[in-house]
C-alpha cells in the first residue's frame, strides 16, 4: 500500500486508534503494522507490552515502542546486570514509564542490576523473578527500593531468608500479591514480620515451605487478606487451620491441598466462619468426611469452585453437595474413589449451574451418570473423564445433543469412545480443545467429523491413536484453521502425505510428533514451509528425517523456540546448520544422536550457547566437552539437565566396581 494515496491518511488518530481497538489476534496487529509506514507508526504508538526474545535488541526498541508499560525479559537468561545497566540508561524517560517488568529466570541479573533495574524503574508495581535459583537476601534487599511495588513473584528464589523477606515488607508496604513458592529459606519469622509490615496484603502463596502453626496464626491477623495458598506445607496441623477460622474476615480462596496432617474438623473450623468463601481446593488431604461437614456446607452458599481430588467419597457425601453448594460452577472429583452413577447423579440435579467437572479417573462410571450431567448441566464448558473406561458412545451422543457450550473435552484413553461417538460429539460447535490420546477405537472417519463441524478447535491430542492417518489429517488441515497445538506421536500410519498437509495450518504453534517411522524430510519441509508461526516441535525418534528435511526447518521455522531432536538421525552438519539457524531458540533436547560427534556437540554448542535457556544432553558427555564451554552455558542462565540412561546406569556400575 503506497501511504501517500491511501484514503486511510484523510482519517485522525484518534479514529484509527479506535479502529485498532478492534483487533484481537497478533496476526491482525502484524498485518496492520505491515500495511504502510502510517500505520506501523499508529501500531507502535499503541503498544504497552513488549517480550524480548534477543536482548541485544532492546536498545533500538526503545525509540520504536515509546509507550512500553510492561517490559517481558523472561526469554532472556544472559542478561545481565551490565546489560540492564547499559540498556536503561539509554533512555531515562522510557524507563520510568514501565510498571510491570518480568525477569523470570533471568538468573544473570544479581543484586547490582537489580538495584539499577528499580533505580531506573521509578514507577514499578509488579515485578517477577520466579525461578531465579540464585537470588538470595543481597537480590530482596536490591527490590524492596522499589516502594511502590504492589505485586511479587519471588517463587524458586532458595537463597531468600527470612532477612531478605523483611527487607521487602518494610520497604514495600504497599505490597498486596506476594508469591513465595518454593522458598524453602523461608520460616514463621519471615512471615510474621510479613503480617506486621504488609497490612494491603490480598494474595499470598507460601506453598511447599517449612512453615508451621504460627505462620497461620500470624496470617490470621491480614484483615485484606483474599487468597491463601499453603499447598504442600507438611508442617501445618488442626491448630494453624483453627487460627485461620478465627481471623482473615476477607478471606475467599483458600488452597491446602496435600497438606496431610489436616483433619476435617480442622477444615470445619474454617467452613463455621468463612461464609464468604468461593473457592475451596483440599485435594489430597485425605480429610473430606463429607458426613461431618454437612451442617456446615449449608453456610457455604457463596462457594464456586471446590477441588477434593484424591479423596474417598460417597454417595452421600455428593448428595450433600448437591443439597448444599448449589451455586457450584467447578468441582473436581479427579482421582476420587468411591465416585459412583448414583453420586454423580445426585450432585448434578440439584448442581445445575455447573460449568467445570473433572471425573478423571473416576472408572466406574458409565454411560448413566453422563447422561444425568448432560440433561442438567446444560452450561457446561469443561468436561474431564480420562479413563472412564466404561463410557460408550451414547455418552457422547447425550453430550452432543444437550451441551451445545462445551469447549473442553478429555477422553484420553477412554477405551469405550469410536468413530461413531466423534460423530454425535461434533454437534458442539464451540469445541477448542479435544484429547483422545490412547483411545484406540478411532479413526481417520471419526477425525473427520470432528474437522467438519468443530471449525474453533485449537488444540487436539491423537496421542497413539493408532488408527489416525493421512485421510484424517487431510481433513484436519483443511477443516480447523485456528489449530494451535497438535500432538500426533506414534500414530505409525502417518506418512508425509499427511504431515504436508498440516502445512495448510498456518496458526499452528505446537506439533508433538514422536515415533512417525514414515515421516521423512520431504514431509517436514512441507510442514515447516506452511507452519511459519512454529514455536515448538518434538520430532523425538523420527528416525527416517534426513539432514534435508532439517535444513529446510532452518530455513523456514525462524519462530521455533523449543525443539526436541532426541533419538533422531541428524549429522554433525545438519545439526550445527538447523541450532546456528534458530535465532530464537530457547530450549533444545539432543539425546541419542548417534551420527552426531563430540566434536560437533561442541561446535554446535558454542554456536549457541548465548540463546539456550534449556538444555538435556546424555551425561556421557559432561567429561568430553570442555568445561569452559559447560561453565559459560550455566553462566549464562542455560539449565543443563544430563540424562542416565540404562546402558549409562549400567556402564557406570560397572565402572565403579573395577
Amino acid at each position: 500500500m503506497d501511504s501517500d494515496s491511501s484514503l486511510f491518511n484523510l482519517l485522525t488518530d484518534d479514529l484509527m486508534f479506535k479502529i485498532l481497538r478492534f483487533l484481537s489476534d497478533d496476526s491482525d496487529f502484524r498485518s496492520f503494522r505491515s500495511a504502510c509506514k502510517s500505520f506501523r507508526r499508529l501500531e507502535s504508538l499503541r503498544r504497552t507490552h513488549l517480550r524480548v526474545l534477543r536482548p541485544e535488541f532492546l536498545p533500538s526498541l526503545v525509540s520504536k515502542f515509546p509507550n512500553i508499560t510492561s517490559l517481558d525479559l523472561s526469554a532472556c537468561p544472559c542478561v545481565d546486570g551490565a546489560f540492564v545497566i547499559h540498556s536503561l540508561s539509554v533512555s531515562f524517560s522510557w524507563t520510568c514509564g514501565i510498571s510491570r517488568l518480568n525477569l523470570s529466570r533471568c538468573t544473570g541479573l544479581r543484586s547490582p542490576g537489580l538495584e539499577m533495574v528499580v533505580r531506573c524503574c521509578r514507577n514499578l508495581e509488579s515485578v517477577d523473578v520466579s525461578y531465579c535459583c540464585g537470588f538470595g537476601d543481597l537480590e530482596a534487599a536490591a527490590l524492596s527500593g522499589a516502594s511502590r511495588l504492589k505485586e511479587l513473584k519471588l517463587d524458586k528464589c532458595l537463597n531468600v531468608s527470612d532477612v531478605g523477606l523483611a527487607k521487602v515488607a518494610i520497604g514495600c508496604p504497599k505490597l498486596e500479591k506476594l508469591s513465595l513458592k518454593w522458598c524453602l529459606e523461608i520460616t514463621d519469622m519471615g512471615v510474621e514480620f510479613l503480617s506486621k509490615k504488609c497490612a494491603q496484603l490480598t494474595y499470598l502463596d507460601l506453598s511447599f515451605l517449612k512453615v508451621t502453626r504460627e505462620s497461620l496464626r500470624w496470617m490470621s491477623r491480614m484483615e485484606k487478606l483474599e487468597v491463601l495458598r499453603i499447598v504442600g506445607c507438611a508442617l501445618v496441623d488442626d491448630v494453624g487451620l483453627h487460627y485461620l477460622g478465627k481471623g482473615c474476615p476477607s478471606l475467599q480462596v483458600l488452597d491446602v491441598s496435600r497438606c496431610a496432617k489436616l483433619s476435617s474438623s480442622a477444615l470445619v473450623s474454617v467452613i463455621e466462619s468463612q461464609y464468604q468463601l468461593s473457592q475451596l481446593h483440599a485435594s489430597y488431604c485425605y480429610i473430606f468426611d463429607l458426613p461431618v461437614l454437612n451442617h456446615q456446607f449449608k453456610d457455604l452458599k457463596n462457594l464456586k469452585r471446590l477441588t477434593i481430588g484424591g479423596a474417598l467419597v460417597s454417595d452421600f457425601a455428593l448428595k450433600i453437595l448437591g443439597e448444599n453448594c448449589l451455586s457450584l460452577a467447578e468441582i473436581g472429583l479427579g482421582k476420587c474413589r468411591g465416585v459412583t452413577d448414583m453420586g454423580v447423579m445426585q450432585l448434578v440435579s440439584r448442581c445445575v449451574d455447573l460449568k467445570v467437572l473433572d471425573l478423571t479417573c473416576c472408572s466406574d462410571l458409565t454411560d448413566l451418570a453422563i447422561l444425568a450431567v448432560a440433561s442438567s448441566c446444560r452450561d457446561l464448558t469443561c468436561l474431564k473423564l480420562e479413563c472412564c473406561n466404561l463410557l460408550s458412545e451414547t455418552s457422547l451422543d447425550c453430550l452432543g445433543s444437550e451441551c451445545a457450550l462445551l469447549e473442553e473435552i478429555d477422553l484420553t484413553d477412554c477405551s469405550g469412545i469410536n468413530d461413531t461417538g466423534l460423530k454425535y460429539l461434533s454437534k458442539c460447535s464451540k469445541l477448542s480443545s479435544v484429547k483422545l490420546g490412547l483411545c484406540i477405537g478411532i479413526s481417520d472417519k471419526g477425525l473427520q467429523y470432528i474437522a467438519l463441524n468443530c471449525k474453533k478447535l485449537r488444540e487436539l491430542d491423537l496421542y497413539r491413536c493408532e488408527g489416525i492417518g493421512d485421510e484424517g489429517l487431510v481433513s484436519l488441515s483443511n477443516g480447523c484453521k485456528s489449530l494451535r497445538r497438535l500432538i500426533l506421536s506414534y500414530c505409525h500410519l502417518v506418512t508425509d502425505r499427511g504431515i504436508g498437509c498440516l502445512g495448510l495450518l498456518h496458526q499452528l504453534w505446537d506439533a508433538e510428533m514422536r515415533g512417525l517411522p514414515k515421516v521423512t524430510g520431504s514431509g517436514l519441509r512441507k510442514l515447516a514451509a506452511g507452519c511459519l508461526r512454529l514455536a515448538e516441535l518434538d520430532l523425538k525418534h523420527c528416525e527416517n528425517i534426513d539432514d534435508f528435511g532439517f535444513w529446510a526447518l532452518a530455513c523456514y521455522a525462524k519462530n521455533l523456540q523449543q525443539i526436541n531432536l532426541s533419538g533422531c538421525e541428524i549429522s554433525d552438519a545438519g545439526l550445527c546448520v538447523l541450532l546456528g539457524n534458530l535465532t530464537r531458540l530457547q530450549e533444545a533436547k539432543l539425546v541419542n544422536l548417534r551420527n552426531v560427534s563430540v566434536n560437533g556437540m561442541e561446535i554446535v554448542l558454542r554456536v549457541c550457547c548465548f540463546r539456550l535457556k534449556k538444555l538435556k544432553l546424555l551425561a556421557h558427555l559432561r567429561p568430553l566437552l570442555s568445561p569452559q564451554l559447560v561453565e559459560s552455558l550455566e553462566a549464562r542462565g542455560c539449565k543443563i539437565r544430563w540424562d542416565y540412561t540404562k546402558v549409562e546406569a549400567v556402564m557406570a556400575l560397572c565402572s565403579n566396581h573395577t
